[in-house]
């Protein structure tokens, strides 16, 4: 049932059978339907989520009243608030399920008593940090440095199932450009 979640730990860690058993034992899969929120914006952020299965987007209405994806995640990945869940502040994203996923759903006292009972899921954390931080790093160069074509583009050849599997609109707002301007990308007319 966990196979998934189990599998991308050790990738980076090994673990013991009791360290697998302690996890397994903390944890539920929960089911998400298509368009629901885990997250809204003024909540505090108490959770970290596992996608095993779906997608999810983190994303904000801007002062226009438009949304803004500003991050998505697929199986395998994680998404949260880091700030909120961290600082305990109020959130400034929503998260929301873009399809009818499956989440292992890690509130923050139980992650705490999990770090405490396996401290090197505290090297597993850092690593999976590291590397969301540098892929939203590498997004911000992206926006600065490339034209929209050059981002379309540049997003299909490295995802090209994951272009077919979002929405369009939603696309449009990670890429930082209209759904208007995407059809004309598509149809090779931009």
């Amino acid at each position: 049932m966990y196979s998934v979640f189990l599998e991308h730990i050790q990738k980076f860690i090994s673990l013991e059978t009791f360290e697998i058993d302690i996890l397994e034992s903390s944890l539920a899969i929960s089911k998400i339907n298509k368009k629901e929120h885990v997250l809204q914006e003024s909540q505090v952020c108490n959770t970290m989520y596992f996608i095993i299965k779906g997608c999810f987007r983190q994303y904000i209405i801007n002062n226009k009243g438009i949304e803004q994806t500003l991050q998505f995640g697929v199986e395998s990945w994680w998404i949260t608030d880091y700030l909120s869940f961290h600082n305990h502040t109020p959130s400034h994203f929503y998260i929301q399920a873009v399809e009818n996923s499956e989440i292992i759903a890690i509130k923050k006292n139980v992650l705490e008593s999990l770090l405490i009972q396996i401290p090197k899921l505290e090297r597993y954390l850092r690593i999976v940090s590291q590397k969301t931080f540098g892929a939203a790093q590498m997004r911000i160069k992206f926006l600065f440095t490339m034209s929209a074509e050059e981002r379309y583009q540049h997003f299909s050849n490295l995802n090209p199932e994951f272009v077919q599997r979002v929405p369009q609109y939603m696309l449009a707002s990670y890429l930082d450009f209209s759904a208007e301007f995407m059809s004309k990308i598509r149809a090779g007319k931009a």
